[in-house]
């Protein structure tokens, strides 16, 4: 029994972002892919006609039953990048200064230009085998990396003035982009159950080719179950946990979006690595020194979920959650030594439920740890 499925499209996705969108005010209502946690847990439940605590692991993107994940921020020219505080004290690099309230800098190993130019700088996504071989010491070949699988399509929406044949002056127009993956390719996502008896974590048994409409505009997917990508998930997991158990200097690989909040006065802050990582380098705002030493990350990804409330005659009805801003996959966190995810905790030190684990039951923050080679 696997709780692995593929979802392949039907015909195009639509996800729209997180900002607020009204064909009035905003005429473009853009969206991300792979989409997030949100939307398919949103859409299993709609499925289901039920409240269940759901528990996923992705989505990845998936061509026939092989994961593909996204290529990690940290590399330059196909090979990583280095700390400064990591580099030899004899290298000029080793001398730089920085402010200490941040991470340190990160520096490229010089590479000869025949191993520049055997690189694939145009790998956006790479075979999970690839991460196991980097977990076996190996290096990264990007030879095997490929663009993104999806083409954009741009929908314009048009709607008339009734007995007419003008554009309304008012909500009349607005364009919509769409998402369609190339042939073979879908999306893969573990989904899991908590059993109310047991309170274990049990696989979602869906029925092969069962149809799960996904995003906006009623466009459905085929969902069917794939043991393959569990072995797949399984030894990467497996090379993961090798790493944690050594405690020596490692990298995190973020491959889904990380949200990490801290709340400061009831106001909700998001920055690019998780709050409870204290810096490696001592500094006099912050002396008490943690395992993190650099971050390799990109341009934040809004997320706006949806939270369910009642009103005064007991109807449910759902609103906006705060936006919040997360660490794009790919991303890359250099530690001196493995470190906990706070929010991978169902519940506080003093047994209250975490709020914040309810990000990772969603798929958010998923982490590969890899070891450092070089």
């Amino acid at each position: 029994m696997t709780s692995w499925y593929t979802l392949k499209p039907l015909d195009v996705l639509m996800f729209r972002d997180a900002k607020p969108f009204s064909p009035g005010e905003r005429a473009w209502a853009s969206g991300g892919f792979p989409p997030t946690g949100h939307a398919i847990a949103g859409a299993l439940l709609a499925h289901l006609h039920q409240q269940v605590t759901l528990r996923l692991r992705g989505p990845f993107l998936c061509f026939q039953e092989s994961l593909y994940l996204p290529q990690p921020l940290h590399l330059y020219q196909g090979s990583p990048l280095v700390p400064v505080s990591w580099l030899p004290e004899t290298d000029a690099y080793h001398q730089y200064l920085w402010d200490l309230t941040r991470p340190a800098p990160l520096v490229a190993p010089q590479v000869s230009p025949q191993e520049t130019s055997a690189k694939d700088k145009g790998a956006e996504y790479l075979p999970v085998e690839v991460l196991m071989q980097v977990q076996q010491g190996k290096p990264w070949d990007l030879s095997r990396g490929i663009p993104k699988p999806w083409e954009t399509e741009i929908r314009p929406h048009n709607t008339l003035q009734e007995g007419k044949r003008q554009v309304k002056d008012s909500d009349g127009y607005f364009v919509e982009t769409c998402i369609r993956l190339h042939s073979g390719w879908s999306l893969a996502v573990s989904i899991e159950v908590l059993n109310a008896k047991t309170h274990q974590w049990d696989p979602l048994i869906l029925a092969p080719s069962t149809t799960l409409r996904l995003g906006g505009e009623g466009h459905r997917v085929v969902v069917d179950p794939c043991p393959e990508i569990e072995k797949h998930w399984q030894q990467l997991q497996g090379g993961s946990q090798r790493t944690l158990q050594t405690q020596k200097p490692c990298l995190a690989y973020l491959v889904t979006p990380g949200v990490f909040i801290k709340t400061n006065n009831g106001i909700p802050m998001c920055r690019a690595w998780p709050w409870e990582w204290k810096l490696a380098t001592p500094h006099p705002a912050s002396p008490k020194v943690g395992p993190l030493v650099s971050v390799a990350t990109g341009k934040g990804i809004p997320i706006n979920g949806r939270t369910r409330a009642r009103n005064n005659q007991n109807e449910e009805f759902s609103l906006p959650s705060p936006q919040v801003f997360a660490a794009p996959p790919g991303s890359v966190y250099y530690l001196n030594q493995p470190a906990a995810l706070h929010q991978d905790k169902p519940t506080k030190e003093n047994g209250d439920p975490n709020p914040h684990h309810r990000w990772r039951l969603l798929g958010y923050s998923e982490m590969v740890w890899l070891p450092v080679t070089g």
